[in-house]
Order: structure tokens, then sequence, then C-alpha cells
């Protein structure tokens, strides 16, 4: 069985984000840059599942631009097989990802696709719905316990009301969620050992796909600074305050 991991290069999460002067987005210049953390932890998830004998491949996938290779070499260390770059310079929207994916997917036909639940930069949260829509597929998302038998996908997941246990009957998607698991530490030799491994190109055009944005973002702007705090004197001071000033009561 094969499993398809999507990883996505984001901005390192230690990393404090800055707008930019004009307000067009995030500035990325001469920034960390690194694997998103909730897809570290689906290629460490699959990787585990492969060390076990349930999957014979692990294969490493991201969209974007050229320098996402570092992230498959990342994804290579930590114990996937061989990487897939659909490589392009536009911005790439959830639904585009999704359909590049699909595209993937139809390709290699792998038998589970384990991705994380959301990117830190946009916190979309939609690729992977997207995708198991796209492909007809079964999904389980927010994960915290995944265990392959007999042929289905037996999924652990977190809701607000505690946990939820949901079979699945594979090919399916699952989206992790941070207690699933912690990524093992990416050592020398493996990274060395990830410089050799397969790697291979593709662009859009190449898979079909049109991957246009269509959703145009207007402006970006940084949150505004919270104002000190103050102390009130008595309890009917802090009620007037809160129901005067703040407007919360």
């Amino acid at each position: 069985m094969k499993i398809l991991v999507p990883v996505k290069r984001v901005v390192d999460y230690n990393v404090k984000v800055r707008v930019k002067s004009d307000g067009t987005g995030v500035d990325i210049a001469n920034v960390k840059m690194s694997m998103n953390p909730f897809d570290e932890i689906a290629v460490e998830e699959a990787v585990r599942l492969k060390e076990k004998g349930i999957a014979t491949e692990v294969i490493a996938v991201s969209c974007g631009v050229t320098q996402c290779q570092e992230t498959l070499r990342t994804a290579m260390a930590i114990g996937a097989d061989r990487g897939i770059l659909v490589e392009t310079t536009e911005e790439l929207q959830p639904l585009a990802v999704a359909k590049l994916l699909k595209a993937l997917v139809d390709k290699e036909q792998p038998g589970l696709i384990i991705l994380g639940k959301q990117a830190i930069d946009d916190d979309c949260n939609q690729t992977g719905q997207m995708l198991a829509a796209l492909a007809d597929l079964p999904q389980a998302t927010f994960a915290s316990k995944v265990e392959v038998l007999d042929g289905k996908a037996q999924v652990t997941r977190e809701v607000d009301g505690g946990l939820e246990v949901l079979s699945l009957s594979m090919p399916a998607v699952i989206t992790t969620d941070l207690r699933l698991n912690e990524p093992r530490y990416v050592t020398l030799p493996n990274i060395m050992k990830a410089k050799k491994k397969q790697l291979d190109i593709f662009k859009p055009e190449d898979l079909g796909v049109h991957v246009a944005p269509r959703i145009a973002t207007l402006k970006v702007s940084e949150p505004p600074k919270r104002s000190a705090g103050i102390k009130v004197p008595d309890v009917a001071t802090l009620v007037d305050k809160l129901k005067n000033v703040s407007k919360v009561i």
C-alpha cells in the first residue's frame, strides 16, 4: 500500500511574522522557512505505518516554488521514500492544491492520503476536505490516533465533546491533529541519504490543472495592539468601566 503525504513550506513557527508596509501580504524575505508542523506529524505517521509493515511506500508531495524541494528532502529524511514537487510560482489556494493532489492520487493510486489538518500560515483547514470531495473518498479529520486493520482505517478524532472513532474503507483521506504523534529528530545520516532519493518535478499543466487564484486578498494588517490594563478602586468602578467603556455588559 502506498501512502501519499502532502507537505507545505511555511514560515517557521518560531519566526515573528511581519506584514508588508503596503499591506499586500506577509513579508517572507530572508525569513526562515520550514515544513508545516501538522504535515510533519503526517509524515511521521506514514513512516510509522511503513515501519509496522502496513505500508510499502511513502510518497511526499509539495506544491509551490522551487525551494519546496528542501521541504521534500526533510520529509525524505524523516523516512519518505520519494518526493514529488508540483512546481509553480502562482499563489496556490486550497482548491488549487486539492485539484493538484487529486491528479496525483489518480496517478499514484495510494491506499491512504495523510496530511496536516491545516497550514500555520493561512489556517484555512480546507485542503484535506476538498481533496476527499474531489476524489470521492471517505475522510477523517483531526486524527489523534490511526490504526489500519483488515483493509480498513480506524481513526480516533478529536471533537468538541471528546473523542470520536471512525472506521473508513480505503483508500481514504486523513488529516492529522497535534496529539497524533511526536515527529522524530532528523539525523545527519538520514539527511545525507535523503539527497539521493528520487524527486520528480511536474508543472500544473502536466497534470491538466489550472491553478489561477479565485480569491483576491484585499488587505493584510496586523492585529491591533492591546492597551495597558488599569486598576480600579472598587467593584462599582469596575462595573461602570465594563458597561460604559468596554461595553461588554
